[in-house]
């Protein structure tokens, strides 16, 4: 088999399918709560904080300097407010792919238990068809 073969083989298989699927709506999904952070979550806590942007907080290390036009230095500032920033949105993300499993796995559950029966219970229909079948011999 070609390589070629194999490549459209592996790529066509369902799983691969789905995490491509997954990843695009995990980046569309990134951005929803990137957007849900920056512009609904973090004005009002700023708004409690005294008007802090958590975005411009940072540590400058050295200042930018821009007295030559020739040659200008840059600022070096350890941002840590963009970091906060990213937390929260990691927590956000983090949550709402908990709340998903969990669905997902109750969903499943359901399905499951209502699907098959416990398997004490298939053994103790056997028992039972067993014991009838004795009686209908004797």
């Amino acid at each position: 088999m070609g390589m070629l073969q194999e490549f459209k083989t592996f790529a066509m298989r369902g799983n691969v399918i789905d995490l491509a699927v997954g990843v695009v709506i995990g980046g569309a999904f990134g951005k929803i709560v990137t957007s849900l952070v920056d512009q609904i979550v973090m004005p009002p806590i700023g708004w409690v904080t005294g008007g802090i942007d958590f975005s411009d907080l940072k540590w400058v290390l050295r200042e930018a300097d821009n007295s030559n036009p020739a040659h200008k230095i840059p600022e070096v500032a350890v941002q840590y407010g963009a970091f906060i920033n990213t937390i929260i949105q990691f927590l956000i993300i983090a949550f709402a792919i908990f709340v998903v499993v969990k669905l997902i796995n109750r969903v499943t559950r359901h399905k499951e238990a209502v699907a098959a029966p416990a398997a004490d219970v298939v053994l103790l229909t056997e028992i039972r068809d067993l014991l009838k079948e004795q009686q209908g011999k004797s």
